[in-house]
């Protein structure tokens, strides 16, 4: 049965002399001379004047060649622009004809069904797309494109479920599938994720006739990445007769999904060094690893290229290096991206108003807001996260909270759990944790794991035990599995000398197999990362040169009246025990090895997983002033860009 369709019978009518002659049993049958206006009204777009030339004789449809040829093209038109009313004429007549006995061929030709299924599913009519497909399903063999065509529409407007659905209706009826069905399989399996599916089909790409192409072999690469499977994408990888700049975009993107930022890095230089060239996709995949890892050098070299690129880059491309930048510390060069865009999107502001409040200049963030406002650019969440959090860091917590009273009132921001979290750690930091507290209770959704991190860390902060212990609480319930939680309760408990508490939280920590994370910094010192842990480096630090930088360091800090701080060390042990433990912070070793390996009057640059201490915070600055360097260090917190022994946090952070 044929679906009813609802459509207007007002057909406009139109005058034109068409030739026509009389063919074997009666049948009539068009002159070239009207296939070949159809297919000049096609190509020139002139959709209206074709249907009308159809539907003023609609008993001369017939299936020649050259009739399907000028009908396909008709409909290829029809789906480039969308053009839904044009399809359904077209279809209608096909309708009558087959209703009429006449070429009921016309109808159930492949080339036409995929076509009328396509342009069907892009204008996201799926129940008309999937009548088409169903019309004579029982009746025929339907080729494989047409089944394909059926299930790329489920895929395209998101029912990924119904497209494998469809691919396994098509094995059931044994049709072979080819590699339009795989790569769209594999592209539904990828999505959903289901790798098990996925696996299956990648069995029977491999039992295939037909040479998987370029296309399997990139959603083959997508599918095993989404998933995290690494050895799969590198077998597949590895075996590509052909590899193009999205097979490469697949690898590299693996690597960043999965943090692994050091093989992400290596495999864009592969790329490179195989004379592979870069894609816009690439270099958003690319630009973001770089910033993680405060590799300025590479992504000064990625933007040496986009300079030299006879192409223009795309707003998302420039968004990503205006981003790492801002995580490199180079504010600069931030603002000079931003404003040499010629067009700017709500991620580029809010982008640069990001590195503006975790650089410390957020001054500069609410100069680039109203400017923002004034530009009609429409704030969004994410917007006032950035305003609130710098707020929160510089200390203005009076404006912060006045932001926070406008989002809705004056923006239309409705605040989430983030905003509440922005502003629990506004207050706390400024000491007010009773306000903290009563913005916690009287929220209008349930207080998360962010909300009670924010509160803990105040109470740390400002060394309040009770409410310190009553968030800790919440916190392991809702995140029994993070150890910054159990290391932050336990540092509230060393600061006022519980160590029987710490003791307590370390061997809860012990009995649940949870390991606090190790102290790290790296940087990059000309195209290599060099990473150092806390306590460790033994070979650097036993080396001449680097005793040799640290005694003149020591010799000098002790002239301008440096004493180490040995509170920092929340352990209970000896005076001895705590100072070498602090002078093999990661971030000493880091700063000394740069001081070693770079030339006089260069930045130092280097990233830390975890909250710089106050001692290594105030030996950083002293460092500053004693080799006149500039010395960006970015922890877990914000970034510190200490120069003549000052910090841009105001030792505040």
């Amino acid at each position: 049965m044929i679906a009813a369709i609802s459509l207007s019978t007002n057909i406009p009518a139109g005058s034109t002399n068409i030739t026509v002659t009389s063919g074997p049993n009666g049948t009539q049958k068009h002159s070239k001379p009207l296939t070949s206006t159809l297919k000049w009204l096609a190509k020139s777009g002139k959709l209206d004047e074709a249907l009308r030339l159809i539907e003023s004789s609609p008993s001369r449809l017939t299936f020649t060649e050259l009739d399907v040829e000028a009908y396909s093209l008709l409909l290829h038109t029809c789906i480039s622009r969308k053009s839904l009313e044009h399809g359904r004429r077209l279809y209608l007549q096909l309708l009558l004809s087959k209703d009429r006995g006449n070429n009921h061929s016309l109808l159930h030709n492949p080339t036409l069904k995929s076509k009328l299924i396509t342009l069907y599913s892009v204008c996201g009519r799926m129940d008309e797309a999937r009548s088409v497909f169903e019309d004579g399903l029982e009746d025929e063999q339907v080729p494989e494109s047409v089944w394909v065509a059926m299930a790329i529409g489920y895929l395209r407007n998101g029912y990924l479920v119904e497209a494998l659905l469809v691919y396994c209706d098509m094995l059931i009826r044994f049709v072979q599938p080819g590699n339009f069905a795989f790569s769209m399989a594999l592209k539904a399996c990828a999505e959903l994720p289901e790798l098990r599916v996925g696996r299956a089909v990648h069995a029977q790409i491999v039992k295939s006739i037909e040479e998987p192409d370029q296309v399997v072999n990139n959603a083959l690469l997508r599918l095993y990445a989404e998933n995290g499977c690494s050895t799969e994408v590198f077998r597949v990888f590895d075996t590509m007769p052909e590899r193009n700049v999205v097979s490469w975009n697949s690898l590299i993107a693996s690597f960043a999904r999965r943090d692994q930022v050091f093989e992400s890095l290596h495999s864009f230089r592969r790329m490179q060094g195989e004379g592979m060239r870069f894609s816009w996709v690439t270099l958003t995949t690319i630009l973001p690893v770089c910033g993680r890892l405060t590799a300025l050098h590479c992504g000064k070299e990625i933007h040496a290229q986009i300079v030299k690129s006879t192409k223009r880059p795309d707003v998302p491309v420039l968004n990503s290096l205006i981003d790492m930048y801002a995580k490199s510390g180079e504010i600069d060069y931030c603002k000079r991206v931003f404003e040499r865009m010629q067009s700017k999107d709500l991620t580029s502001w809010n982008t640069l108003l990001t590195g503006y409040a975790n650089n410390g200049l957020i001054e500069e963030g609410m100069k680039l807001f109203d400017r923002m406002i004034e530009s009609g650019v429409r704030p969004d969440g994410v917007t006032f996260i950035a305003l609130l959090s710098g707020c929160s860091h510089a200390g203005l917590t009076d404006e912060g909270r006045r932001l926070f009273n406008k989002m809705k009132l004056v923006y239309g921001v409705s605040p989430t759990v983030e905003h509440y979290a922005c502003l629990v750690d506004l207050l706390g930091r400024a000491g007010r944790i009773k306000e903290a507290l009563d913005v916690v209770e009287r929220m209008p959704m349930k207080p998360t794991g962010s909300i009670w991190g924010s509160l803990l860390n105040s109470c740390r902060l400002q060394g309040n035990v009770s409410l310190a212990e009553f968030a800790a609480k919440e916190l392991f319930e809702l995140e029994p599995t993070n150890p910054g939680n159990y290391v932050m309760l336990s540092n509230v408990y060393a600061n006022a000398g519980m160590w029987n508490d710490v003791n307590r939280v370390r061997e809860l920590m012990k009995h649940r197999g949870i390991r606090k994370d190790a102290g790290c910094s790296w940087l990059q010192i000309r195209n290599r990362i060099h990473t150092f842990l806390a306590g460790g480096g033994f070979e650097f630090r036993n080396s001449a040169e680097f005793k040799k930088v640290w005694n003149e360091l020591t010799d000098a800090m002790k002239e301008v009246g440096y004493i180490l701080d040995t509170s920092v060390v929340l352990h209970d042990v000896n005076e001895e025990t705590k100072a070498m433990w602090v002078c093999g912070h990661s971030e000493r070793v880091a700063v000394t090895f740069a001081l070693v390996h770079t030339a006089a009057g260069m930045p130092i640059r280097i990233t830390k997983n975890i909250r710089i201490c106050a001692d290594c915070h105030s030996w950083v600055k002293i460092v500053s002033v004693i080799t006149g360097r500039l010395i960006v260090l970015r922890d877990t917190n914000r970034f510190h860009h200490f120069k003549g022994g000052a910090c841009s946090c105001k030792d505040h952070w």
